[in-house]
């Protein structure tokens, strides 16, 4: 764990091993598979020769030659006739046998692209769910870091209804948040958001009798976020495993969290763990609170989580597929 889709040149990316999206030939096209042998040198070509083609589904290791990876797995995606040829089982077979590959020969990191998703025609939203479903079930039992890469923004589509549900819930709350803060200073008056001035909100001090000794107060000190999220885990029944897997959170930062009382996460980390944990909106709010945050309607990000745990959506991939495509920093990592 975890899984990252990112907006990258695939050929870029520092990885253990990149994934080409090949034809049968292996012996380079278009897109992708191009750009990778461009990339790699004429070297690639002659190990790909040695290979001896590659059938659909298949996956075959060459080196990485002039790309700044150890490996590249070349795979053969299904060609799309309109999904009832297999279509579905063959490109999830690309990713299974891409990840054994890749485990096999002690990858940490690998890189994907979209199969399919070009020249051979499979719907980008419908790719885009094959790709996650698998890679999520291949991180359940194993440790690694996945991306997914794409070259732009406008080339990734995520599915479903929930993209269209979030964006119409961020137009409502986002908007009358900024329209409210707006009219408020136009005419003359701090927001409705904004604190009082000090002199206003000035409370008086105690009695001197009354004022806890410091030592008094770092013995009131509550619960922080660590001790929070292992009781919530505990609460929740589920492993310390299990939980930073659903977060997609790497197991590295959890231990650190885990072993240190006083470590401070990301916002987005925190949030990770709400979703994973299934908390309802109260008890998220409490659990930002622990690592001194709070969601805000002047966040798009904080919208879309505010709307994904009001109406249960708690899959943090599927978040992050919608929070990518808004071109907001995603939950996790």
């Amino acid at each position: 764990m975890p899984l990252k889709i990112v907006r990258n040149d695939i050929t870029r990316m520092e990885v253990d091993a990149i994934v080409n999206a090949a034809n049968h030939s292996l012996l380079g096209g278009g897109g992708v598979d191009g750009a990778i042998h461009r990339a790699a040198g004429p070297q690639l070509l002659e190990a790909c020769r040695a290979l001896h083609g590659c059938r659909t589904g298949e996956a075959k290791l060459t080196a990485g030659y002039r790309l700044p990876c150890r490996y590249v797995i070349h795979t053969v995606g299904p060609v799309w006739q309109g999904g009832g040829h297999g279509e579905r089982e063959m490109l999830s077979a690309c990713y299974r046998n891409a990840l054994a590959l890749a485990r096999g020969n002690g990858c940490e990191t690998v890189a994907f692209p979209l199969i399919s998703a070009g020249a051979f025609g499979y719907p980008r939203a419908q790719a885009l769910q094959v790709a996650v479903e698998t890679i999520a079930g291949f991180l359940l039992e194993y440790e690694m870091t996945i991306y997914i890469v794409v070259f732009t923004r406008e080339a990734f589509e995520a599915g479903g209804k929930l993209f269209e549900h979030v964006t119409a819930y961020i137009d409502d709350v986002y908007v009358d948040a900024h329209w409210d803060a707006t009219r408020e200073s136009l005419r003359g008056c701090p927001p409705l958001s904004c604190p009082a001035p000090a002199m206003e909100r000035a409370v008086p001090a105690p009695p001197t009798g009354a004022r806890a000794s410091l030592e008094e107060l770092l013995r009131q000190v509550d619960e922080g976020f660590s001790q929070m999220l292992l009781r919530k885990i505990d609460e929740k029944g589920m492993t310390d495993a299990e939980c930073y897997k659903r977060a997609n959170i790497d197991r590295r930062l959890f231990n650190k969290i885990k072993n240190n009382p006083d470590y401070r996460p990301g916002k987005q980390t925190v949030l990770a763990f709400a979703i994973a944990l299934e908390l309802s909106l109260p008890e998220t709010k409490e659990m930002l609170m622990k690592a001194g945050f709070a969601l805000s309607h002047s966040s798009k990000a904080d919208i879309v989580v505010e709307y994904c745990i009001l109406h249960g959506h708690y899959d943090v991939l599927e978040i992050n597929q919608v929070l990518f495509q808004l071109d907001l920093q995603p939950l996790g990592y």
